[in-house]
């Protein structure tokens, strides 16, 4: 084992993933459930035998470095499930966002003759190559969040809907203006030039115009919260008059209610993006311009170490008559209000 990775065999604690996935591994009726910011919430799901301990396999896992909360949630939730299966033998690599190192590492589990990888690229195009070199040595690899460019290059995708949140954002802001054509539309994104923030911006174009709206206004950060304060202050001062905002990304978000307060203004409702407990804080206290949140699962990797084990064990999704496991699993992106606040809250990361 290389000195980037360290072993993970001992089980502590199971962290929540999306309700299929659980059920297909779970085998007892109720179990009480462990997230990730210290919180607890109760699962009833089908019974099953897949949780029962088999052969042990080992899990190779690389992702870029915790420097955002959803980030850091990734990780942290794909450590947690592999410590709940007695049966798993995890390999983490160092958080990298360097291109090259990230290669290395997926190199190095190959040469170790890992059982599968769960990979969440820095960058899906740069990572494709080693990964069919993964899959061509007979290690299946499971592609988490970034896609890669060559559908061989993975033997399971585990996708956020990025076109979906917007989609999600753009219907609640509809609803919530209800009819009212002429109203201000502002759109905070994040990293214009990325695939999955031109999926977001779409989805959430393409919601508005049902309801004969469109984005008046429209900057852009870069996930990070001194890009979001840096790009909402441009919006403020270039709009007097804004009705609602959507904002891509809640890490981002911490900037962008700096700069509201810095400025000011509450004339406008905001709608967030991936769902971060900081934001499901400002949703419940009432006083917030924040309305609302669209999901973007933290729990992808989770998702995906659980979709490795089964395949290194030849076992397939219970809850499916499938005998295989499903090459794409693409996870929901609802919306978070006040109404549902109470239920996404104990499994929301931190910022």
């Amino acid at each position: 084992m290389s000195a980037t990775t360290r072993r993970i065999a001992t089980p502590v604690v199971l962290l929540a993933s999306v309700a299929l996935l659980a059920a297909c591994t779970s085998n007892t009726p109720e179990q009480t459930t462990e997230t990730a910011n210290g919180g607890t919430t109760e699962n009833t799901n089908a019974g099953s035998s897949n949780d029962e301990s088999g052969e042990t396999v080992t899990i190779g896992f690389s992702a870029p470095a915790a420097d955002h909360g959803w980030m850091g949630a990734i990780t942290t939730a794909a450590i947690a499930e592999a410590e709940s299966f007695e049966d798993i033998d995890l390999q983490v690599a160092e958080g990298t966002n360097d291109v090259n190192t990230q290669i290395s590492q997926v190199e190095t589990f190959i040469n170790d003759g890992v059982d599968a990888i769960v990979l969440l690229p820095y960058d899906g195009a740069a990572l494709t190559e080693v990964a069919v070199e993964a899959m061509e040595a007979g290690i299946p690899v499971i592609n988490v969040d970034r896609e890669f460019s060559r559908p061989e290059a993975a033997r399971v995708t585990v996708l956020g809907d990025n076109y979906g949140m917007g989609r999600s954002a753009g219907q609640f802001i509809c609803e919530r203006l209800d009819g009212q054509e002429d109203a201000v539309v502002a759109e905070i994104a994040g990293i214009d030039n990325l695939p999955l923030t031109q999926d977001r911006s779409q989805g959430f174009a393409d919601a508005l115009a049902e309801c004969d709206l469109d984005v008046d206004r429209r900057v852009a950060g870069d996930f990070t919260p001194q890009g979001g304060e840096s790009a909402t202050s441009n919006l403020l001062q270039a709009a007097p008059q804004i009705d609602a905002i959507w904002n891509h990304d809640d890490d981002q978000g911490i900037g962008v209610l700096a700069a509201i307060e810095n400025a000011g203004r509450d004339e406008f409702f905001l709608v967030g993006g991936a769902g971060s407990a900081n934001m499901m804080r400002e949703i419940q206290d009432g006083d917030s311009v924040v309305e609302a949140t669209v999901i973007y699962p933290a729990t992808q990797a989770a998702d995906g170490i659980r979709l490795a084990r089964l395949l290194a064990q030849d076992k397939a999704m219970s809850d499916l008559v499938e005998v295989e496991v499903p090459r794409l699993v693409q996870l929901y992106a609802p919306v978070v209000t006040a109404d549902n606040v109470d239920q996404y809250l104990p499994t929301a990361f931190e910022s």
